[in-house]
């Protein structure tokens, strides 16, 4: 078995938004899991380990995926509705948020 950081659906190029971003290579329909953004565990900042999908996923106000969490806390990416090839996936950020 091979590690890869990334789903095979997946690159990290340029964007447009902020930096480089994460972007589909094929189409992805709605509702379609891509992988862990971020592994759950105290002993870091925030809660987590950010994961490779996690750390180039940008920010939107109408972000085209979400992140849902499992029974160990971890948060798992899921596609909001289908996306084109070459689209740049976006979540809207809540994890940093301050109260």
């Amino acid at each position: 078995m091979t590690y890869r950081p990334l789903p095979k659906q997946l690159t990290i190029k340029q964007s447009v938004i902020d930096g480089l971003g994460l972007y589909s290579i094929e189409s992805l329909y709605a509702g379609q899991y891509l992988g862990i953004t971020h592994v759950a565990n105290d002993r870091f900042e925030n809660g987590y380990i950010r994961t490779p999908l996690g750390g180039f996923i940008n920010h939107s106000e109408e972000p085209n995926c979400e992140v849902r969490e499992d029974v160990d806390r971890n948060l798992m990416l899921f596609t909001l509705r289908p996306i084109l090839p070459n689209e740049e996936l976006t979540l809207k950020y809540n994890l940093y948020e301050v109260h």
